[in-house]
């Protein structure tokens, strides 16, 4: 039978200063071959085109271009706000520290509701004729491209080390 350490034990750890190790950068190379990302301006991009072709279906399968127009803008709801998101992240790596990355990207998050909340209120009176249901349909399919994205994933290489 097992036993199990008393709390003090793990207290008495827990004081222990823990040793960091700074990375090389043979090694961060080594692990960012591993651990391939997804670029935001893929993803973007992606948004893009799928905001296009539900813009485009919803004017041909309608016949009007005012539903088209609408998904289109619903779409264009969730790429402008991303594209700021990106930018605004992107340009923080260059200078990068542990205390700003965090904060920095609530601020763009930030950043990017207000825009999307601030299009949405001004679509009525942009769109004359607005179709809402349209403009959910291309707001909501091109929000989802984010998931997609998790899915088109670089695989991960194997360590032979």
């Amino acid at each position: 039978m097992s036993k199990i350490a008393p709390v003090a034990d793990y207290e008495s750890d827990e004081s222990e200063e823990l040793e960091f190790k700074r990375l090389t950068a043979q090694e961060v190379q080594a692990l960012r071959e591993l651990n391939p990302s997804v670029s935001p301006w893929r993803i973007v991009g992606v948004q893009a085109v799928v905001g296009f072709l539900v813009a485009f279906a919803a004017w041909g399968l309608t016949g009007r271009g005012v539903v088209g127009l609408s998904a289109g803008y619903g779409a264009l709801a969730v790429i402008i706000p991303a594209v700021l998101f990106a930018r605004g992240l992107m340009s923080q790596f260059s200078s990068i520290n542990a205390m700003t990355a965090g904060f920095g990207f609530f601020v763009w998050e930030a950043v990017k509701i207000a825009v999307s909340v601030g299009l949405l209120a001004a679509a009525p009176r942009l769109i004359v004729d607005l179709d809402w249901l349209a403009l959910l349909i291309g707001l909501i399919v091109t929000m989802k491209v984010y998931w997609v994205a998790l899915l088109w994933r670089p695989e991960r290489k194997r360590s032979f080390g």
